[in-house]
Formats: C-alpha cells, sequence, structure tokens
C-alpha cells in the first residue's frame, strides 16, 4: 500500500456517504476494521471479511444483525463477549441470560454494569462466586432493590462491602444503607466513610469518627446534616482542606467561620511542620490543590433552594448555586448574569426559562475556560445568530473563528478562507463545513496536519470521485 496517510482511510471508512464498492475496497486495507465495524447497513459477506480482522470491533457494533449477534456470542474470545454486551438491547434476553453463566469474571462483570441487563438477571450477579462481578454491581446498580443492597452490604468479602458503602458511586441516585445495618458499616474500617453521613448523632461516638485517622471519615462525617456544633467546629480545623470544604458547604455553618474556611483552602499551601512525616505532607499538599476543582464542582442544593441571600457572596461557588435556580427574578439572573466568573454567568444561562441575548451569549463562550479539555462549549447551549457567525470568521482569536463555520451557508469566500487558516483547529473544523468546493477538499485531503485530513475524508459532502481518487492511491 503506498504511503496515503492511514488517517485518511480512516476517516473515509467513518465516511456515512461511502458507497458499498469502496466499502470493499477498504476492506482490504489492514487496520480499517473497527472504523468499518461500527456502519449500519453493512452486508453479512462484509461482516464476516470484519470478524475475521476485529471481531471485538465488530461485536461492539449496535448494527449487527441478529443471526450475527448469536454467532458471536460463542466466540472464544472474553473481550469479544463483553463487547457484545455492551452493544446489546435490553430486548435481548436470551443473549444476557447466557452471558449471566459465561465463564469468564469480565463478561459477567459488564453484565454487573449495565443498566440495560434485566433487574432479575442482574439480581443474580449479587452472589456471583467473583468478588470483583460483585464489587462492580454494587458500584454500578446503586438503585437495586433492597434485598440486594443488604446481600452486598454484608458480604464476606471486603472489597464488595468497600464498593457497596462508600462516598462515591457509578450512578446517581447514591444509596443510602438501611438503618439497622449502619451501626455494623461503623465499624468496619472498610465501610465507615459510606456509613458516617447515615448514622444516629444520638447513639454514635460522634468524638472518635471526628477523630478517624481516615480523612474520608471525617469529610464524609462533615457533611451530616445533624452534626453538634462542636463536631462541626472540630472538623472546620481539620488539617485535611477538603474536610474544611465539607464543613464550608454545610448551611449550617456561620457566616464568618465559611469566610475563615474559603480563605483557608484557597490562599497558598503552607507547609506543615517538621513533625508531620513525608508521606502526610505529600497527602496534604495533593488534597489542597485538588480542593480548587472541587470548589468549582461544590453542589449546594440548599442555596439554589433559596438563592436571594447569596447573589452577592463573595463566595463564587455560592452564586453559582445561586444562579443555578430557575425561580430567579429577572433582575437578579440579570446580575449573575454579568458576573465576572463566567460559571456563574453559564449557571444563570444554563437556568434561564428565557433565550440569552447574542451578546451575552458571545461573551460566555469568549470567555470560557474548562477546568479540563472538553469539547463542550457554550454556543452548544445559546447558538449564536448568523450575522455574529460571519462577524467572527475575521476574530483574531482561533477558537472564535472556529464558531464562524457553524453556519452552513457561509459565504465561499469566507469558508475558503478559514479552510486555509493558519490554525489547524479552525482548519479541522472547516473541514467538516458542507460547502467546500472539489478544489478546496482536495486541499484539506492534502493539509499538512492529519486531523485536517481525516475531517475531510470523513464529510459525507466529499465527492465521490475523490473517495475513489484516496483508494486508488492507497493501491487499493
Amino acid at each position: 500500500m503506498s504511503d496515503v496517510r492511514y488517517e485518511l482511510l480512516d476517516g473515509l471508512a467513518e465516511n456515512p456517504a461511502l458507497p458499498t464498492d469502496l466499502i470493499d475496497r477498504l476492506l482490504a486495507a489492514p487496520g480499517r476494521s473497527f472504523e468499518l465495524a461500527r456502519r449500519p447497513g453493512l452486508t453479512e459477506p462484509q461482516l464476516d471479511a470484519l470478524i475475521t480482522q476485529d471481531a471485538h470491533g465488530v461485536a461492539l457494533s449496535r448494527h449487527l444483525p441478529p443471526q450475527v449477534r448469536r454467532r458471536l456470542t460463542a466466540h472464544p474470545n472474553p473481550s469479544v463477549r463483553t463487547a457484545l454486551v455492551i452493544s446489546s438491547t435490553p430486548d435481548e434476553r436470551d443473549l444476557f441470560e447466557r452471558f449471566t453463566a459465561d465463564p469468564a469474571p469480565r463478561v459477567r462483570e459488564q453484565l454487573a454494569k449495565s443498566d440495560r441487563t434485566p433487574a432479575d438477571l442482574r439480581a443474580r450477579l449479587a452472589h456471583d462466586p467473583a468478588p470483583d462481578v460483585r464489587a462492580a454491581l454494587a458500584q454500578w446498580w446503586t438503585d437495586a432493590p433492597e434485598p440486594v443492597r443488604r446481600t452486598l452490604l454484608t458480604d464476606p468479602e471486603g472489597s464488595v462491602r468497600a464498593a457497596a458503602c462508600a462516598g462515591y458511586f457509578r450512578r446517581l441516585p447514591h444509596p443510602v444503607p438501611p438503618a439497622d445495618l449502619v451501626p455494623a458499616l461503623l465499624a468496619d474500617p472498610l465501610t465507615r466513610a459510606g456509613a458516617a453521613p447515615h448514622c444516629d448523632p444520638d447513639t454514635t461516638d460522634l468524638e472518635s469518627l471526628a477523630a478517624d485517622p481516615d480523612p474520608d471519615v471525617r469529610r464524609a462525617l462533615a457533611t451530616h446534616p445533624g452534626l453538634p456544633a462542636a463536631i462541626r467546629a472540630r472538623l472546620a480545623a481539620d488539617p485535611r482542606a477538603l474536610v474544611r470544604l465539607a464543613v464550608l458547604a454545610r448551611p449550617d455553618t456561620p457566616a464568618a467561620d465559611r469566610a475563615a474556611l474559603h480563605d483557608s483552602i484557597t490562599g497558598p499551601f503552607e507547609p506543615p511542620g517538621e513533625d508531620v512525616d513525608e508521606e502526610t505532607a505529600i497527602e496534604l499538599e495533593i488534597d489542597h490543590f485538588g480542593v480548587g476543582i472541587e470548589l468549582r464542582m461544590l453542589h449546594l442544593p440548599w442555596v439554589t433552594a433559596d438563592p436571594l441571600p447569596h447573589l452577592d457572596s463573595p463566595h463564587p461557588a455560592f452564586r453559582r448555586a445561586a444562579a443555578a435556580s430557575p425561580d430567579l427574578p429577572a433582575e437578579a439572573r440579570a446580575r449573575l448574569l454579568a458576573d465576572p466568573d463566567n460559571e456563574v454567568a453559564l449557571a444563570a444561562a444554563r437556568s434561564s426559562p428565557d433565550p440569552i441575548d447574542p451578546v451575552t451569549a458571545e461573551r460566555l463562550d469568549r470567555e470560557h475556560r474548562p477546568v479540563k479539555r472538553m469539547r463542550w462549549r457554550p454556543a452548544d447551549a445559546h447558538p449564536l445568530p448568523v450575522e455574529t457567525l460571519r462577524r467572527l470568521a475575521d476574530d483574531p482569536t482561533p477558537r472564535m473563528r472556529q464558531l464562524a463555520l457553524r453556519d452552513p451557508e457561509l459565504p465561499a469566500a469566507l469558508l475558503e478562507r478559514l479552510a486555509a487558516d493558519p490554525d489547524d483547529r479552525v482548519r479541522r473544523i472547516a473541514a467538516s463545513h458542507p460547502a467546500h468546493t472539489p478544489a478546496t477538499f482536495r486541499a484539506l485531503l492534502a493539509d499538512p496536519s492529519p486531523a485536517v485530513q481525516r475531517a475531510a475524508a470523513v464529510n459525507p459532502a466529499l465527492p465521490v470521485e475523490e473517495m475513489r481518487a484516496l483508494l486508488d492511491a492507497a493501491g487499493l
């Protein structure tokens, strides 16, 4: 095969407009099976050819004919059977039932995770011989019937109990342990943190929990709604920043204490004294820097339920929670939409019953700086009008120029210019536009950026002649 980039062939394999005869030609290209296998409408001979190359990729497809899917249930590779569980639909009960007895624990573990597994079959997995399967069930099936939850909470294997009574679950809502099991769960170090928020303050040794060596236990206790003021104050002075953050988020924390707590977790890190061992010192530092992300994600439902007292809070997390209220008066919403913190303004926009005006929508997108790389941006939720999109084609900021390409009828001159933009991220978005000329498509297919090439190859508006020319050049 010639030196045609793999990215071009990957794009063609995913192109929804690829003709059937070109699919047959691509089947001869090594490494294209995964992209091809996800296509709908493949013939059985095409699927047979793909199965010989990548049965796992084929099994992940949600477009398989029933006879092919059933044939793959007997495949000797457990990863193929696991992929079938991932791609199955609830009406394929016979497939799910077969896999509850699969010899490979990883297949049964996938059944435990899947919300599509019929409930009665899923319940069987609470007695599965493999602890990892039972632990997966505990983490993923959070609304399981109480008998199932009880079985998992009292499992003889510690890892299963820890998964069933944890501070974090894979699904919402997080389950609440039955009250009669809480004392035993508190006595178990593996389940203590998960049980602490649900203990009875009148019958529990709260002092002991507040002094527990596990910071996760202390943090969980700090969320308990019935804490006495003395225990709350003790946790407010905890050396771990995440414990103090939990106290800050309480509705009964006095305003002055909340301000001091906020300063303590957002200020510069102060190294502990020499009496603290090196491992603990490292944990304290990691905790302090991790709290910034936690603060941005802080959930304060009591503020959202009564937002007006918090409109001028000095803490952005509280203003953001207030902005999430759908019942804000118009003047209050306008103030929060103009908040200097972009996350606060975004929360006000998300909860608004009315469309956001174009000027505000553009500002929200321009100022958006996510904590981590993500594809979503405010313009996805608050689309900009055509006149704004066309103006942004000349914006000095590349990420704003990308928005111009959301206009399906962008004037040819602007489209051609953006297809040759100096920023490869702009060119990649441009390569997906439906209105290119054949000459522009050829230029994009020859772009120095592999990502741009792939985006052009996957574009359903790519002329079939250009698709054939790529395969000819690849010797396929």
